[in-house]
């Protein structure tokens, strides 16, 4: 529209043809009264056509009637079904046999006529009614309605339906990661807020498994969960119509589904005088493609010499930097320079450096210190970096030009885990974390380049045995990430199979069948593999390994995998020891099975309920033996005087199997729950693990309900506890035997509200000596564990048994 628009103010002839009888089919498509946004704010506007923010109805008006006063040539109901012939002489034929003859082509067709559908079991069967669009929300009444997928239009369409609570609909919105990566910071504020006010549910790490009658099974971090459902609203994206652009000559970036046809920086395809722009070119909004619209029509009329509208905002992120380029020169330096940036086009390009930075370093500068906070992803577009010594000195560790760095805080949400520093004159781009995520969920290239790259760096760091990234070239080829939902199998017992498992995240358990039942033989947390012991024999599985929560791993090769065991004696005799330790713990399970069939279930039972509460995602866990804990609740105090009066701990709440407690007190999970939705980034991770709430937090609660685990409360802050010198001189606070906790609510000024703020057990860091709940047992019943230990907890009640 914008396009014919431009073309008719420049008196170029031409023809709209449109597929339906009405324009802007895409917005046309939006859910009735649904608000429009106008972002990236800071984009000029070109077209001739007017857009802003407001809603859809409006905007509809607005664009019919500028169109017809522009004296748009418009063809409605007219679909296209082949483009034949070559530049200055196309033949455009319609599906009613009508020919169109052109110089040149603009597609701006789109995606939204190619959903991805929803594959799963049950979708004929269940009586489920599945649709891939919402037209109006008020159509929909006292219906369990689900909406998958979690970008803009996912989360607009289950706003909408949610919207009116006299129309009685229960919504929940399911979103496959832990963040919103695909939509925009606006729209995930009004799903929190209406997930906060009970008209929402909000479902993360959670995907479709089945449909059943009026139930819709998911596959939830936990485990499968049941809910109810009448209706399923698929928005999991769209791809390009592919079979028919390459049938017109145009060829895309890359064999995945989800590419993108080859452009020049002018719009053209690889079929001279074919355009395309809009979504189909990787620009979706709505700006952007009214802006390309008018761009591309000044390019087809000679103006060839035309900047982007977004060319001021570039410009801006190159100035500071010591050799002048031109935007478009900079781009393809860092697009050809950078790996994972290979696929990606020159649209593309200018579209991730607008979300991105990019920083110049002098040899020897530090990039970014070990603990550092920090999710941002950083490419090396030009020199190399290094880890060094605290002394300065390298460890010989280099990252070179063309890689990327900062991946372990992307993955995991970390602290940065070592300092980085450039070795010579060095150009680095920043990607902020969303920004990353939306690009790997975009462009399969860099899904694949980014994955590919933390894979090796996790196995070097893992495997360590003096192995170099040349080393595990060919396992790499083998590589594939799958993930696991929690309780499902990798492989079981009994099952041919050799290849090898690396628990990417999330954790997993080893068991055997013995006398007939499963019994737990040892738990592997993230970091670690499994699988490696069919390697060298008739590759028939001795155990089965299933995920304790929902996790990833990296499948490899077994026959690339032995491979690399043999010609590297070092890391065949660290695999041979962890071989001998899990046969030689099966192998003693086995051969007491009679004699103490007791005791081999108490174990086996003891470590399935540690995992159960919590050990499969904790760094940290607290755990108290009853038959030591005398109720003295020292524990608490103790917590609740190094805490400002407010324990961290309730010893009574939580489960307890046999004499084994676990309280409520925090985890420390691997990938922490409440740190999905905190708007204030108040949540982080220590330096030595631990899961903390910083002072910025608002006490909004969002962590509190994220939680599985009940281990956060909202608390009003108490007084300041006056020193001890002030109590000595002038009697002011606790003395010495009184609980600092008792006098701070006691002292607490009448009439006066403070603010709630979140707490959780922060594992008393910065105070030396450690966790105080430990250190204040007269009894040696409390104790913390980290997760590859907890299983000595276990063994030691079936060594007492």
């Amino acid at each position: 529209m914008s396009a014919a628009a431009h073309a008719a103010k420049l008196g170029i002839p031409h023809v709209l043809l449109e597929k339906t009888d009405h324009l802007s089919d895409t917005i046309f498509k939006y859910q009735k009264g649904k608000h429009v946004m106008a972002t990236p704010s800071q984009l000029v506007l070109r077209s001739d056509v007017d857009f802003d923010a407001g809603k859809r109805e409006k905007i509809l008006g607005i664009w019919d009637e500028q169109t017809a006063g522009h004296k748009v040539n418009v063809r409605f109901k007219s679909e296209v079904k082949a483009i034949t012939g070559q530049k200055g002489a196309f033949v455009l034929t319609l599906a009613d046999k009508t020919e169109i003859h052109a110089e040149t082509v603009i597609l701006a067709i789109g995606t939204q006529g190619n959903p991805n559908l929803l594959r799963a079991p049950g979708i004929e069967s269940s009586g489920i009614h599945v649709q891939y669009q919402l037209d109006d929300p008020g159509e929909y009444v006292d219906e369990h309605i689900t909406v998958v997928g979690s970008g803009d239009a996912g989360i607009e369409n289950a706003l909408g339906l949610a919207q009116d609570a006299a129309q009685g609909n229960i919504v929940t919105i399911l979103n496959r990661g832990a963040d919103f990566s695909r939509a925009k910071g606006a729209n995930v504020k009004l799903l929190m807020q209406a997930r906060d006010e009970g008209r929402m549910n909000v479902m993360t790490d959670t995907s479709p498994n089945r449909l059943e009658a009026g139930h819709l099974v998911l596959d939830t971090r936990d485990g499968e969960a049941r809910i109810r459902c009448d209706r399923v609203i698929a928005r999991m994206g769209s791809a390009a119509p592919r079979k028919f652009i390459e049938e017109c000559g145009i060829e895309f970036t890359s064999p995945d589904r989800e590419a993108f046809p080859t452009l020049s920086p002018q719009f053209e395809t690889t079929n001279a005088g074919i355009y395309v722009i809009g979504a189909l070119a990787g620009y979706p909004l709505i700006k952007h493609c009214m802006n390309q619209g008018y761009d591309v029509v000044e390019f087809i009329n000679g103006n060839t010499g035309l900047k982007p509208a977004d060319e001021p905002i570039l410009e801006g992120k190159f100035v500071n930097l010591p050799v002048k380029k031109s935007v478009d020169e900079w781009l393809e330096f860092i697009r050809t320079n950078v790996q994972i940036l290979n696929d990606l086009s020159p649209l593309q390009m200018r579209e991730f450096m607008l979300d991105s930075e990019v920083r110049y370093y002098g040899k020897n500068d530090i990039i970014f210190e070990k603990n550092a906070p920090g999710s941002s992803l950083f490419c090396i577009a030009q020199g190399s970096v290094d880890i060094p010594l605290p002394d300065g000195r390298s460890t010989g560790i280099v990252i070179p030009e063309g890689s990327i760095f900062g991946e372990v805080g992307l993955v995991s949400g970390r602290r940065r885990g070592s300092t980085i520093r450039s070795v010579a004159e060095t150009i680095v781009v920043e990607i902020p974390r969303n920004a990353i995520l939306k690009l790997m969920a975009s462009v399969p290239g860099v899904k694949r380049a980014v994955t590919r790259i933390s894979t090796e760096r996790q196995l070097l760091q893992m495997w360590q045995s003096g192995l170099q990234p040349a080393d595990l070239a060919e396992v790499l080829e083998t590589a594939e990430i799958k993930g696991i939902r929690a309780g499902e199998a990798i492989f079981r017992e009994g099952e041919e199979g050799n290849d090898v498992y690396v628990i990417r995240s999330g954790s997993v358990v080893v068991e055997k069948a013995i006398g007939g039942k499963p019994v737990f033989l040892s738990y592997v947390p993230a970091g670690n593999y499994v699988g490696e012991l069919e390697l060298f024999d008739n590759g028939i599985r001795k155990q089965t390994v299933r995920a304790a929560v929902k996790s990833e791993v990296i499948k490899l090769g077994g026959d690339a995998f032995r491979r690399l065991l043999e010609a590297k004696p070092e890391f065949f005799a660290r695999a041979k020891v962890a071989i001998g330790e899990r046969e030689d713990l099966a192998s003693f399970i086995e051969a007491k099975k009679d004699s103490f069939a007791t005791v081999v279930d108490m174990y086996s039972s003891v470590a399935n309920f540690l995992v159960d509460n919590g050990v499969g995602e904790a760094t940290d866990v607290l755990l108290i033996d009853e038959n030591l804990c005398v109720g003295c609740d020292n524990c608490e105090k103790a917590c609740a005087d190094s805490h400002e009066g407010i324990s961290r701990l309730d010893r009574e709440a939580g489960r307890t199997f046999a004499h084994l407690h676990v309280p409520t007190s925090c985890r420390h999970c691997e990938h922490p729950h409440c740190m999905a939705d905190c708007p204030p980034t108040a949540i982080h991770r220590g330096q030595d693990g631990e899961v903390y709430i910083d002072d910025t937090c608002i006490g909004c609660g969002n962590c509190q309900r994220n939680c599985p685990y009940g281990v956060i409360r909202m608390e009003k802050e108490p007084p300041q506890k006056p020193s001890l010198w002030k109590w000595f001189l002038f009697g002011q606070g606790p003395g010495p035997g009184e609980p600092s906790h008792d006098w701070a609510y006691a002292n607490a000024t009448p009439g006066v509200e403070k603010a709630k703020r979140a707490v959780k057990c922060d594992m008393c860091s910065g105070i030396e000596g450690g966790p105080s709940c430990v250190r204040a047992c007269p009894t040696g019943a409390a104790i913390r564990v980290a997760p590859e230990e907890f299983l000595t907890v276990a063994r030691l009640q079936r060594d007492d048994a």
